[in-house]
């Protein structure tokens, strides 16, 4: 099997790094060479232009750059080839930093103590161990049971929540419609890991996040989105702030990205805002996975952490 050329199709990020790296093993072009390119037999792929990959009539697999693959979906002209997903150490321990990171921070009520500290209050407020927290994750994937793990080393109660039964040990584990709502109320921290398909579009809206444990050793439950953008209704989520269904809420990721500057949401007093940074994508540890990969395709064995086109992750 030739090894044929990758094209690299990417918006939002900037290509010189991913083309060097992938360059040392093969050749790399940002356009095909007019309509029905044959030389191409990869894409390495980030929201690829439209009808881009329809035309490669070699093309035997797609990469995408991040975990999420919603945005190789919405291509109107997607072949029928291979689709794999990004499984990475270091995205993985990223993603898990930052979990931690805003599970603890609502746990420790670091907003309480930053505001204390602009009107120079000396106060200690009564703290609750881990053990009386209930932390519940959407969606138990690789980055999903990472967090988990971490999060039961700490002594927080886990809930897990997916689409089929993914049972872990040490995590109350619930599954499908039926255990949406009772994972829900037995949920003090809601943290959204969900890939983002035509089933999981919205779900993070004001009748799911009225269900979470609002009498709890927080004194309110807390949302922490840094799955998908489309997984959540900004208004629904605004509304549960301001009408107290919500106690805080930590947002990586939002319904339009870059979050305009008019969003209530920037300003908010129960809002933390990061611009979609919870685990990016390193091409320096995430080239070298996929030229492996290509490797071995083409020595006959079959590609890793494929993309279930019918699940749509």
């Amino acid at each position: 099997m030739e090894k044929g050329k990758i094209l690299l199709a990417l918006t939002g990020f900037h290509p010189q790094r991913w083309r060097e790296l992938l360059s040392a093993e093969r050749e790399v072009v940002l356009e095909p060479d007019g309509p029905g390119d044959p030389s191409i037999t990869y894409a390495v792929v980030w929201k690829q232009k439209p009808n881009l990959l329809s035309s490669l009539p070699n093309l035997r697999a797609i990469f995408s750059i991040g975990a999420g693959v919603d945005h190789i979906f919405a291509d109107p002209g997607l072949p029928d080839v291979p689709i794999v997903r990004v499984v990475a150490d270091n995205l993985t321990q990223h993603m898990t930093e930052y979990v931690v990171w805003r599970v603890l921070d609502h746990h420790r009520q670091s907003r309480h103590y930053r505001a204390q500290q602009q009107k120079k209050i000396w106060r200690e407020l009564p703290q609750r161990p881990a053990e009386d927290i209930s932390v519940g994750i959407m969606g138990l994937g690789n980055l999903g049971r990472a967090a988990a793990s971490v999060l039961l080393s700490l002594g927080f109660a886990v809930n897990g929540w997916s689409r089929t039964e993914r049972p872990m040990k040490g995590v109350s584990s619930y599954s499908g419609e039926n255990g949406l709502v009772p994972f829900l109320n037995a949920t003090d921290i809601l943290v959204v890991l969900l890939p983002l398909t035509p089933n999981t579009q919205g779900i993070i809206n004001y009748g799911v996040l009225k269900e979470l444990r609002r009498r709890n050793g927080l004194g309110g439950a807390v949302l922490i989105n840094a799955g998908r953008g489309r997984l959540q209704k900004d208004a629904d989520i605004l509304r549960a702030l301001n009408d107290g269904t919500l106690k805080e809420a930590s947002l990586d990721v939002f319904e339009v990205e870059p979050l305009p500057k008019t969003s209530p949401l920037w300003s908010h007093p129960k809002v933390f805002v990061t611009p979609h940074a919870a685990a990016t994508s390193d091409p320096t540890h995430l080239v070298p996975i996929m030229l492996k990969q290509m490797a071995a395709f083409e020595r006959g064995e079959k590609l890793e952490n494929l993309v279930d086109r019918e699940a749509g992750y």
